[in-house]
């Protein structure tokens, strides 16, 4: 872009996005004169599903603003905790993320996942069809405009990963309540009901047990029960829900 120039500054934890080369406080970038502001944040390397206000000397803009020479743009994340409006809040998450997907199932948060990599476009019109926040660490993916809504997940840690997604959008948890290989709602089961299911040693030891309404998966308090709990507890205690039954 060899147009008018801005200066660009971009809020602090939007700087992880631009090249090392252009983190300063305040960037002198050009532009070609015909771009929204939109196009030139994320020739930038920000996803929008990163951004929330845009300033232009200090008055907020639409992303289908043209800067103007000598303007100073200002590009500040997204406030927490967001607010999505059209649909109930739920989220696709993609196929890099199987482990957070199984904690927010385990919290009671409806999130869709496919085992396998069904492909961007097949995400995205997924995302839009389902009205579902679309959860990844994928730029690219982010930037497909048929999304119905985004987020990028920041760390590659399971537990930062949760903690990240339920400060940003504190969606209602109901822990217990989801499966966490399906998605679908469990139900309380007795003993005789899904016995054929069990091995001799569980069926002797447990009697507490649920199963998914959807997939039939049995589930009981077992040997992985503690390091569960201990999920559940704390996300519970730091952004509230019903907490363990």
């Amino acid at each position: 872009m060899n147009g008018p120039g801005i200066q660009l500054t971009l809020a602090p934890e939007l700087r992880v996005f631009a090249p090392p080369s252009r983190r300063a406080e305040r960037v002198a970038t050009s532009t070609d004169g015909a771009s929204s502001i939109g196009h030139v944040v994320e020739s930038a390397g920000v996803p929008l599903t990163e951004v929330g206000r845009l300033l232009v000397d200090g008055r907020e803009v639409p992303v289908s603003y043209v800067p103007r020479d000598g303007e100073s743009v200002e590009v500040l994340g997204v406030s927490r905790p967001q607010q999505i409006t059209g649909a109930p809040l739920r989220f696709l998450l993609d196929v890099h993320l199987g482990t957070l997907a199984r904690r927010l199932r385990l919290l009671g948060v409806d999130a869709a996942y496919e085992n396998e990599d069904i492909g961007d476009p097949a995400l995205a019109t997924r995302s839009a069809a389902e009205q579902r926040v679309l959860l990844s660490r994928d730029r690219g993916l982010l930037r497909r405009r048929e999304i119905f809504a985004g987020a990028y997940v920041y760390s590659d840690n399971p537990d930062e990963q949760l903690r990240d997604v339920l400060s940003r959008f504190t969606p209602a948890l109901a822990p217990w309540s989801r499966c966490t290989a399906c998605n679908g709602p469990l139900r309380g089961a007795d003993k005789a009901s899904v016995g054929e299911r069990l091995e001799h040693g569980t069926h002797r030891s447990y009697d507490v047990f649920a199963q998914c309404a959807d997939c039939e998966r049995v589930y009981w308090r077992g040997a992985h029960h503690a390091r569960l709990e201990r999920i559940v507890d704390e996300a519970v205690a730091e952004f509230g829900g019903v907490g363990t039954p």
